[in-house]
């Protein structure tokens, strides 16, 4: 099932895609199930809510097609987002600088303001010109987890999205020991277009492609058969520090090909357009506009 968060009427609602290609619609779950407000708390009522949920879209008409609404964040705003950085074993290597790979995974934080919906621009900011993309996997946690490990970890996943995980990599160097400022700016990054549930994984996680596109040529390819700290690990490892809520979302890393690895830089530019493709899920694309200032013209 393909969870989603949209704008439609003026309004907000949620529901779930149906369809292929260009035949694909939107069923109004909120309407259907009123007992949930959102993703977010139908996350929280658990497998049986999802149950509800699948029977709610089993056979039922779409209310409209997918291009007559505007799609937000999958959560609309999500609790907590944990990003892991250099997952991808190659990746360290792209470093250059002779580490060995590293015991435990490296984790900051970022904001919902930071994240904009499929087809929202990626804002470039009126402080830097140095914008870079890097597309993600991203979990989505389902069930409160804490001290998890192994299968019981595995089990705590509601669904997966794709995610632009957009960094201002000249703010990233502004402090020694944190990139928070350049990880955060308003808009730099993007989650979506939807939550597929963990039930259309029978295969696991263990062999997932991610893929990144700029304007259609490819920066980024890569599967998860490469990460140094896998799904389970990183739900066990962040739950033993911190007890993992229903929504929050885990973004598990990017692989090599990242605007600033080459020479010259291929930061993003207005016009510019970012597609992240994550197997399973689907396609994840944003614009790119430049930051107004406050006043301007738009």
């Amino acid at each position: 099932m393909k969870l989603i968060s949209y704008l439609h009427g003026g309004a907000s609602h949620w529901g779930c895609v149906i369809g292929d290609g260009n035949g694909q619609g939107v069923v109004d779950l909120g309407r259907r199930l009123p007992a949930f407000a959102s993703v977010s708390a139908l996350l929280e009522g658990g497998e049986a809510a999802l149950a509800q949920a699948r029977q709610a879209a089993e056979g039922a008409a779409p209310d409209h097609a997918l291009a007559e609404v505007r799609l937000a964040l999958p959560i609309a705003r999500p609790r907590r987002v944990f990003c892991i950085g250099v997952n991808y074993a190659h990746r360290n290597a792209e470093y250059k600088d002779g580490s060995d790979l590293p015991k435990y995974p490296s984790i900051f934080m970022r904001v919902a303001e930071s994240f904009v919906g499929h087809g929202e621009p990626l804002q470039q900011p009126l402080e830097s010109q140095q914008l870079d993309y890097e597309g993600e996997i991203a979990i989505v946690i389902g069930r409160r987890a804490r001290r998890v490990k192994g299968d019981e970890a595995l089990a705590c996943i509601a669904g997966l999205t794709c995610m632009n995980e957009g960094t201002v990599r000249d703010w990233v160097h502004h402090a020694k020991f944190n990139v928070t400022q350049g990880k955060n700016f308003n808009a730099s990054g993007a989650i979506g277009p939807w939550i597929v549930t963990a039930d259309e994984f029978p295969q696991g996680y263990g062999a997932l492609r991610v893929q990144t596109r700029v304007n259609g040529e490819p920066r980024q390819d890569d599967t998860t058969a490469h990460l140094m700290f896998d799904f389970a690990y990183l739900i066990g490892y962040l739950s033993t520090f911190t007890t993992l809520e229903p929504g929050d979302i885990i973004a598990t890393g990017t692989p090599t090909g990242a605007g600033i690895r080459f020479d010259p830089p291929k930061f993003l530019q207005p016009g510019d357009v970012v597609e992240v493709e994550v197997s399973g899920v689907g396609v994840l694309r944003n614009g790119v506009r430049a930051e107004q200032a406050e006043g301007a013209a738009a």
